[in-house]
C-alpha cells in the first residue's frame, strides 16, 4: 500500500536522515555529549531565526512556545494587544486570558492580513500596551502577515513584539533582528521538517528585562530556568527533553543549512505560486486575499455542489493525499493545501493531478490537465531559478 501523502499545514514529511537520526542510541541528557547536540541545535535554530540572540528548545509543541513567550511577561491585569485574524491569533488571546492578562483584541477579517496602520492606530489610543501578539502565517486562513512592517510600527512604542512563526520559520522570510521581534517562537513539525514534539524559543535584551521584572506562573514554560540551565558549562535543559527529538531537530536544521535559508525560502515560496497557479487554473477560488497568501499553505473555497467529504475524502482514500479541512466557521467551506518543509514540484504535480480528478469524478466541469499544466509551466526554466533537491 502507498504511504500516504501529507499535504497539510503540518505535520509535513519528515526525510529518512532525520528519521534515521531518531534511531540513535540515548544519552544521558546531563551529559557532555548531549550538551554539545543541544549547543549545536540551539546555534543552528538562532542561524534559521536569523538572530543574533540565544534559543532554546523545548520538549512541547508550537503552543508550547506560545504558552512560554506569554506566560513569562504577563502579570495580572497586563494589558496585550492581540492581533486575531484567525484560529492561532486567538489562541495567543486564549492565552493572554489564561495568565490573566486583558486582551485588547485587533480583529481582522479571515482571509484578509492585518494592517499596520490599524496596530499603530490602538497603540495610541491604548495606554500601558505591555505586549503586542502576531501569528507571520495563519495556517487556518492561508494569509501570511506583514511582521516587518509591524515590527516598524512597534519600534515607536514600548510594548513588547510577539510573534509565532510555527508554520513560517524555514519557509518565508523571518528576520528576528532585522524585524524588531523581541520574542519569537516556532515548532518543529511544518516548515522545519522534523517530527512534532519540540518547540523552540529566542528572546532580546528588551524582552529578558521585562521577564526578570515579571513573576513567572508557570513552572515547566518558567524561561528563567531554560537560561540558567543553558549558561552551565554544559548546557542542559532544565527537565528531561526528549533526547530523540533533539537528535531529530539537529538533523533536520543541518539539512535547512545544507540547502541555504535563502534557497529553502525561495523552494517554499515558488511551491505556493504553483499550487495557486494550479487551483486558479482549475477555475477554483482562493479562501484568501491573494497579496496576502501564504508562502505555505493555500486555503481554497470548495466548489458549490461539492462537500468536504467527498473531496478530500476522495483525495484520501482514492489518490491517498491527506489535504486538510476548514476551521471553526470554514469547517465544511474550505480546504487547505500545505507545501512545507521538504515539499517539491513532485508533490505539487501529484496533488494537482489528483485534486482534478476527485473534482471531476463528483461532476466539477473541468479539462483534465488544466491545473497540472499551470504548475508545469510555473516550474518551467524561465519562470523558475530553482535547482530541484
Amino acid at each position: 500500500m502507498y504511504e500516504t501523502l501529507l499535504m497539510i499545514p503540518g505535520p509535513t514529511r519528515v526525510s529518512s536522515r532525520v528519521l534515521k537520526a531518531m534511531s540513535k542510541s540515548i544519552v544521558n541528557h546531563r551529559s557532555a555529549v548531549f550538551g554539545e547536540i543541544l549547543n549545536d541545535t540551539n546555534e543552528m535554530m538562532s542561524e534559521v531565526f536569523q538572530t543574533e540572540n540565544q534559543s532554546y528548545l523545548i520538549t512541547g509543541s508550537g503552543t508550547a512556545a506560545m504558552e512560554a513567550a506569554l506566560g513569562n511577561v504577563i502579570e495580572k491585569g497586563d494589558k496585550i494587544l492581540n492581533i486575531v485574524g484567525g484560529k492561532f491569533g486567538e489562541r495567543f488571546m486564549q492565552i493572554t486570558e489564561t495568565h490573566q492578562g486583558i486582551p485588547v483584541e485587533l480583529t481582522v477579517e479571515w482571509g484578509n492580513a492585518a494592517n499596520p496602520d490599524d496596530v499603530r492606530y490602538i497603540l495610541e489610543e491604548e495606554e500601558d500596551i505591555k505586549a503586542v501578539t502576531m501569528v507571520h502565517n495563519e495556517t487556518s486562513t492561508g494569509v501570511a502577515n506583514p511582521i516587518e512592517e509591524i515590527g516598524k510600527v512597534l519600534k515607536d512604542f514600548d510594548a513588547l513584539y510577539v510573534v509565532d512563526t510555527v508554520s513560517s520559520l524555514g519557509g518565508d522570510d523571518v528576520q528576528v533582528d532585522n524585524f524588531g521581534i523581541d520574542i519569537c517562537v516556532t515548532g518543529s513539525q511544518k516548515c522545519l521538517a522534523a517530527p512534532p514534539g519540540m518547540a523552540a524559543i529566542t528572546l532580546n535584551n528588551n524582552a529578558w528585562n521585562v521577564v526578570d521584572k515579571t513573576k513567572s506562573k508557570t513552572y515547566y514554560l518558567d524561561l528563567k530556568k531554560y537560561r540558567k540551565s543553558g549558561e552551565k558549562t554544559v548546557p542542559e535543559t532544565p527537565y528531561t527533553p526528549s533526547v530523540s527529538l533533539m537528535y531529530a531537530m539537529n538533523e533536520a536544521l543541518k539539512m535547512i543549512m545544507e540547502e541555504g535559508l535563502e534557497a529553502r525560502i525561495k523552494r517554499h515560496e515558488q511551491a505556493a505560486k504553483a499550487t495557486i497557479n494550479g487551483v486558479k487554473a482549475m477555475g477554483l477560488e482562493l479562501f484568501a486575499n491573494e497579496e496576502a497568501s501564504s508562502a505555505t499553505v493555500t486555503a481554497i473555497n470548495i466548489p458549490e455542489g461539492m462537500t468536504d467529504k467527498n473531496l478530500r475524502g476522495t483525495m484520501r482514500n482514492k489518490y491517498r493525499i491527506e489535504l486538510a479541512g476548514g476551521q471553526d466557521h470554514l469547517k465544511g467551506n474550505v480546504f487547505r493545501i500545505g507545501h512545507m518543509g521538504n515539499i517539491t514540484h513532485r508533490e505539487i504535480i501529484s496533488t494537482i493531478a489528483a485534486l482534478e480528478m476527485s473534482l471531476k469524478e463528483y461532476g466539477y466541469e473541468i479539462e483534465l490537465g488544466t491545473g497540472v499544466s499551470a504548475v508545469q509551466e510555473t516550474y518551467m526554466p524561465g519562470n523558475n531559478t530553482l535547482e530541484f533537491f
